[in-house]
């Protein structure tokens, strides 16, 4: 597509309620952003008839692309599929249930047009606004702290599913990159935070999704993925 500045990736797997809803919602948004805009919906082997739903979308407007996958990826390996196809120098993503206001899109993105390699939406900053759970806030904020104290991270949220790049510096990151799934988020800060790269961090009003627990399994799961980058980077040296 001619003229793209900005493209949009939503990473998918049995959403097709919540694409319902996101994929119009971000038309209107990104319109207003950059009129050339893409919208890519990397849809990992879902089987409730998601890829059906973009595809009708696909043939109404020429700015969404499916980028299906037969087999499960993962949420950071079908992220890098998608960043790798995009033909935007700004990238951005978001979770397709809009947990994060997107309203915020505009600085978002004008945070990349201003001078950051990366921009991220925090819930964890003052003035951020959010509604969860106690028991998902005390797991969000215990995991955050260990990042920052164990893998020396300057920033407050590292998963907040709201982020834009610079296409280029992100491409030159990413080989490094290793975990396929939701640490991918937290991995990519801490990378390029050790790069030198410029991120900037923003309060979002943010809302938690229906049916989202935590489990004691996934607690475990966060410190052992943790630890495990911290070996890379300073035994493995990667």
């Amino acid at each position: 597509m001619e003229g793209t500045e900005v493209t949009a990736v939503i990473p998918v797997y049995n959403d097709r309620e919540s694409l319902r809803t996101a994929i119009p919602r971000s038309i209107e948004a990104l319109a207003k952003i950059d009129p050339g805009f893409e919208l890519i919906v990397a849809e990992d082997g879902s089987t409730d008839g998601s890829a059906d739903e973009v595809m009708a979308w696909e043939q109404r407007d020429s700015r969404i692309r499916l980028l299906h996958s037969d087999a499960r990826l993962g949420r950071g390996r079908a992220l890098t599929r998608a960043f790798g196809e995009a033909r935007g120098g700004i990238v951005c993503y978001y979770d397709v249930d809009l947990a994060t206001d997107i309203s915020h899109l505009p600085e978002l993105i004008g945070a990349i047009r201003g001078g950051a390699d990366i921009a991220t939406g925090s819930r964890l900053l003052p003035g951020s606004t959010i509604q969860r759970s106690g028991g998902r806030e005390l797991a969000s904020r215990g995991y955050n702290l260990l990042v920052r104290t164990i893998l020396g991270s300057r920033l407050y949220d590292h998963q907040c599913g709201f982020k834009a790049f610079r296409k280029d510096r992100l491409m030159g990151l990413l080989p490094s990159v290793r975990d396929p799934h939701w640490f991918w988020d937290t991995e990519v800060l801490i990378r390029s935070q050790r790069k030198g790269y410029r991120v900037v961090e923003f309060p979002v009003r943010w809302r938690e999704g229906s049916g989202t627990t935590v489990k004691k399994n996934d607690v475990f799961r966060m410190g052992k993925a943790v630890l495990r980058l911290w070996w890379q980077l300073h035994v493995e040296k990667d």
